[in-house]
């Protein structure tokens, strides 16, 4: 039988149990397989993806929603990969497309590496920031902590999520009510009883990645950030919003290292909602 052409293969609905076929795709571009953070992404959001009549998929990403079930305000794409014998030959154009019309008129946002920032703009995407992957062992600086922080309790998950909604721009619940199963640690600032800021550290390969961090200023987010260091003995990863020059230069003096500079893309609106002072890195760059 001879082996349909791409332009003729089906776009279908990933679910959980394509964990294993997005991690194979991972691993098939270089990538970490991160089954972990596939695993997170396919139950909060929704994937597409192209089967591969050989085996496996020849395309895969996710779509991560928030706002209002039905009528999202938002949609965070991620994951976009395609295998590399497919590579060069208009799959991932296709499936973008496909993932922009199946959004209709919500806006949408993403992480452009500088590989696929051409195809983002063809497209329609626009750049409206970047952020720095930093990832190293964190050294302390041995200084006691003028910002307590505690571990997050269920009771905390309330607050957590209004403080979310009020610095995302929108309401991210079905992502954010995962983390407590997600995540290896999450932490809370509070003042009078009330929480300034919160952040996660979760495991993916042999690294922690430090996101969400949302604080009320810089010292809120490095309280948190060592207060997540002292507790595992992994390298942190976390990508912080360029514009927070103080938080980076703080980061690397840590002993964190720069790896990358992904662009922050939008389509459909003009900017990010919610306010950036706030918001220093994401869950993680694939759901935004």
């Amino acid at each position: 039988m001879p082996t349909p052409s791409l332009t003729a293969l089906p776009i279908r609905r990933l679910g959980p149990r394509d964990v294993t076929a997005c991690a194979d795709l991972s691993e098939n571009r270089q990538w970490q397989r991160e089954e972990h953070k596939w695993g997170l992404l396919l139950t909060a959001g929704q994937g597409y993806g192209i089967d591969d009549p050989e085996g496996g998929l020849v395309a895969a990403c996710v779509v991560t929603e928030y706002g209002p079930e039905g009528n999202p305000d938002l949609g965070a794409i991620g994951m976009v990969l395609v295998a590399e014998r497919h590579a060069r030959r208009g799959v991932g154009r296709r499936l973008l497309r496909h993932v922009m019309a199946a959004a209709g008129t919500t806006p949408l946002t993403l992480h452009a590496t500088p590989m696929g920032r051409p195809l983002y703009e063809e497209l329609g995407f626009k750049v409206v920031g970047h952020a720095d992957m930093l990832m190293g062992d964190f050294f302390p600086s041995g200084a006691p902590e003028r910002i307590p922080t505690r571990a997050a309790t269920a009771e905390d998950l309330p607050a957590i999520l209004r403080l979310d909604a009020e610095v995302f721009g929108t309401d991210r619940t079905p992502l954010i009510a995962r983390l407590p199963a997600f995540a290896d640690q999450v932490r809370v600032a509070e003042e009078a009883g009330r929480i300034t800021g919160y952040a996660a550290a979760w495991p993916n390969m042999d690294t922690h990645v430090v996101g969400p961090l949302i604080a009320r200023d810089t010292e809120t987010a490095k309280a948190l950030v060592t207060s997540l260091a002292a507790r595992t003995d992994r390298p942190l990863r976390t990508d912080i919003d360029m514009r927070h020059e103080e938080l980076r230069s703080w980061l690397r003096e840590r002993g964190l290292e720069p790896v990358a500079v992904n662009a922050v893309m939008t389509h459909g609106i003009a900017d990010l909602p919610g306010d950036w002072t706030r918001r220093f890195a994401p869950l993680t760059v694939a759901a935004g």
